[in-house]
């Protein structure tokens, strides 16, 4: 199913490898750490509620994000425009170990994994085809596959490593992102179109992005309502918008008022 669903229109091969480490500014492997992370993290909380015992729960439900990037990674290997990647296996692990290793040490997650994308516009003619091509069409399409307009953050929660505070808020965290932009390719802004014709952008800086920013830890709003709490769960995906300061590869230094 799921094969026939993501991989329908691309040509199939043999199973071999692919060194995909150096591309995309490794904003593809920031993806694959956060999917890892969160798919866990939910699957962790379903295992919660069917009353698995405490390490069953961890192991099973921190694993299974693991488990099912590799499903998708190991297609990949047959897949003959990708690969498997072991830098995809590795961000996966990551996600994951760092899902498991706070269950486990303080049964909770004190540093969280979020996600953040804005509308990112491209100039008329070649370069906004090729975006196009790369990243789709629709707002869900270069939510998910823009990596130019996608970021990245570790949120941390101020007041679980300070219980004894009487000042900080439960929900407070500080949040440190990045992100990239720039990108036309995979490794470089260089093309060919159907068409034949080679296209050349590699004088478009291909930059890093590092941010700071507060942040919302939603889980940690008190509330009865089971429904609210659900809401609160699918919302801490998200980096909550706020003022952020850049600071960029290029030696750039910005404040944005409202970040997202």
């Amino acid at each position: 199913m799921l094969s026939s669903a993501w991989y329908k229109g691309y040509s199939r091969s043999s199973f071999h490898f692919f060194n995909d480490a150096g591309e995309w500014n490794q904003m593809d492997k920031a993806g694959h750490i956060f999917a890892a992370y969160f798919e866990g993290k939910y699957s962790r909380e379903m295992w919660r509620w069917s009353g698995l015992p405490r390490k069953q729960q961890i192991w099973i439900g921190g694993l299974s994000g693991f488990a099912y990037q590799s499903v998708i990674e190991v297609l990949d290997g047959f897949s003959d425009k990708w690969g498997f990647s072991w830098s995809d296996m590795g961000a996966n692990a990551v996600g994951s170990a760092l899902l498991i290793s706070q269950e486990l040490a303080w049964d909770e997650q004190r540093i969280q994994l979020k996600f953040s994308s804005h509308p990112k516009s491209y100039p008329e003619g070649p370069v906004r085809e090729k975006a196009k091509q790369l990243f789709g069409h629709t707002f869900w399409e270069r939510t998910l596959k823009d990596y130019n307009a996608q970021t990245y953050w570790v949120s941390v929660n101020l007041y679980s490593f300070h219980k004894n505070s009487t000042w900080l808020p439960r929900w407070l965290n500080i949040a440190v992102g990045y992100g990239a932009e720039g990108m036309y390719g995979g490794r470089d802004n260089t093309w060919t179109d159907p068409h034949g014709q080679y296209y050349d952008y590699n004088q478009v800086r291909r930059i890093r992005q590092f941010y700071l920013s507060p942040d919302v830890d939603f889980t940690r709003i008190r509330t009865r309502k089971k429904g609210v709490r659900v809401l609160f769960q699918v919302l801490n995906m998200m980096k909550f918008p706020a003022p952020a300061l850049e600071i960029n590869s290029q030696g750039g230094v910005k404040l944005h008022p409202i970040y997202f």
